[in-house]
């Protein structure tokens, strides 16, 4: 049975690492972060929907009366 060759395993772990850091980077550098966070104020309309009206109960398949 022949030996199993593992002289070029490191190289080749070594190249993969390595490019996969620099296919992280580039994915990392096309995202626009903003250089200087401010906090924006927002003012949002308060819209009346039917459901906040009124109190509304889900009954559980398990907290129904047996039958």
């Amino acid at each position: 049975m022949p030996q199993l060759d593992t002289s070029t395993w490191f190289i080749t772990i070594v190249s993969m690492i390595v490019t996969l850091f620099i296919v992280f980077q580039l994915k990392l550098s096309k995202h626009l972060h903003p250089s200087n966070p401010e906090l924006k104020i927002t003012t949002s309309l308060k819209q009346s929907t039917p459901w906040e009206k009124k109190w509304t109960k889900i009954y559980s398949p398990l907290s129904l009366p047996q039958q």
